[in-house]
């Protein structure tokens, strides 16, 4: 039988049994809509204000700035779109890197197409942004940096303190795709300055298809899904009570032992990259700097290296 190992966290992750028992009731047994105002519709309201606190304590944040979303792409939409188009009167210029993903990157091409200018920052070997060409980049009409916290290939933690400072300091948002950080950094959106957060609930161990945004209070955005009154008149469309609720349950569990999921992660991928080395000659690990995500290895083979192991043609 055929074994397979699998080590690609960063793409999905399987849902945790916890996360599943805590969804099954609101498929078949409370399956009440959110918005009805009888029992089993509040039940169902219940459940995803209860996950809505999970999330704001998870990172800090206030209840009422939590929006759920059917993904960490629509998230990213809903932030970059609907900030965008509503300050388009105080500037049409964003600054983002080169290295973002697709669901910033394509926003902000679509935002090009609607009269905005987007300054596309390089990086460096490791994929660090460049805080000095950050700044340059700044103009009078600048009115959101949007920079990922962590990335999905090379690991790298970004500067986000310091981007937080600098976009605070010269009255410009400042939003984050935290899809790879949540669950592997403890995230506190006030201290670092983070105007808005994009999540996804199937990169920390719950179900595909259920994401959140945190847009600080008072920031104007306008919504880019219309019809219903649901999410504070922001996001329309029944909720997806029992994905919420899998979110919810999902990043508690992920942020109630993030130090000691680290620390455990840390030691096995140390582990792997040390018998990597010992087997394979002149193995280079990419991005290899101390401010990276303990679950993260982006390595490469020379060919011919190999000590120890055949390989098959």
């Amino acid at each position: 039988m055929e074994r397979i190992i699998y080590c690609d966290h960063s793409a999905t992750t399987p849902v945790k049994r916890e996360v599943l028992n805590a969804m099954l009731p609101y498929f078949c047994d409370n399956f009440g809509n959110a918005s009805a105002t009888y029992s089993i519709g509040r039940k169902s309201r219940i459940a995803i204000e209860k996950s809505r606190e999970n999330v704001a304590k998870a990172i800090k944040s206030e209840v009422n700035e939590i929006y759920f979303t059917s993904s960490g792409s629509e998230a990213d939409n809903m932030i970059l779109l609907g900030i965008a188009r509503a300050n388009r009167k105080k500037g049409k210029h964003i600054i983002t890197s080169k290295i973002e993903h697709l669901a910033v990157l394509n926003t902000c091409k679509e935002l090009e197409k609607e009269g905005f200018e987007v300054t596309y920052l390089d990086v460096d070997s490791n994929g660090v942004v460049d805080i000095t060409k950050l700044k340059s980049a700044i103009r009078i009409d600048t009115i959101l940096i949007s920079i990922m916290f962590a990335n999905n290939e090379l690991g790298t933690i970004q500067q986000i303190d310091e981007i937080g400072k600098i976009a605070r300091e010269n009255n410009i948002l400042f939003h984050t795709d935290a899809v790879q950080a949540i669950g592997n950094v403890d995230i506190n959106v006030k201290e670092l300055n983070i105007d808005a957060l994009a999540m996804s609930a199937h990169k920390f161990y719950g179900p595909k298809g259920i994401g959140a945004a945190y847009i600080r209070s008072g920031i104007i955005f306008d919504p880019v899904i219309i019809g219903g009154h649901q999410e504070h008149c922001k996001r329309a469309g029944t909720e997806n009570v029992a994905g919420i609720v899998g979110l919810g349950k999902a990043i508690e569990i992920a942020t109630s032992n993030i130090n000691m999921h680290n620390k455990k992660v840390s030691m096995l991928r140390d582990t792997l990259l040390n018998k990597l080395e010992n087997s394979i000659d002149n193995i280079i690990v990419n991005a290899n700097i101390p401010n990276k995500l303990p679950s993260n290895i982006n390595i490469s083979f020379p060919r011919n290296r190999c000590k120890k192991f055949t390989t098959y043609a």
